[in-house]
């Protein structure tokens, strides 16, 4: 009976684990096969070499990034903001960050790849501005919103700023609110006293 073979789509995740780990250089097929226990004569099964893996973790990311972000999106169904949040956790969750991280990365020396990730920001804020134009009639509001939520999701990473007396969290939080054009409710400032 032969051995089982390692299944072509772990060979792609374990190729978007190395880059997320240490670039596009880190993508090689020794250490691949090393990371997961098996020899490198079964990567030839599925890939006719490196490049053609690089390829097929471009179109796996690009399908999580979008197609299967909007299957969710569109599945959930629900208020518009709400919808918003959930895209915003699918495509920028912790176990996907570094993969995006990466790619960006990726993108600055690699034409294709910048290619490909202008597309997917397309579509990205495509999606941004649907939802956001549901609940703002301004075309350049929902333009700036769809871009101040997109850079949210991914700058807020990169910040290292503090926020005396409030949480990471919190500020996270209002800064999204104010995006979607939700209220906010100080306590400190007591009970309104409006018309």
């Amino acid at each position: 009976m032969g051995a089982l073979r390692t299944p072509r789509e772990k060979w792609i995740e374990e190729g978007l684990r190395a880059l997320a780990a240490g670039g596009v250089d880190a993508v090689r097929v020794e250490a691949l096969a090393k990371a997961l226990g098996v020899t490198k004569g079964g990567f030839y099964g599925y890939f006719a070499d490196r490049n053609a893996l690089l390829e097929n973790m471009l179109d796996t990311w690009e399908h999580e990034s979008i197609d299967a972000v909007l299957q969710r999106v569109e599945h959930v169904g629900g208020d518009a903001r709400d919808r918003i949040r959930l895209a915003g956790r699918l495509t920028f969750s912790d176990d996907r960050l570094l993969i995006e991280l990466a790619m960006r990365d990726w993108a600055r020396r690699d034409e294709r790849v910048a290619e490909r990730l202008r597309r997917v920001d397309n579509q990205r804020m495509h999606l941004a501005r649907e939802m956001i134009g549901t609940f703002c009639s301004d075309p350049d509001e929902v333009e700036a919103r769809s871009l101040l939520a997109f850079c949210l999701a991914i700058g807020h990473h990169f910040l290292a700023a503090e926020h005396p007396g409030r949480s990471r969290t919190d500020v996270h939080a209002r800064a999204a609110d104010l995006i979607l054009g939700l209220p906010h409710d100080n306590p400190a400032d007591g009970p309104s006293s409006g018309p």
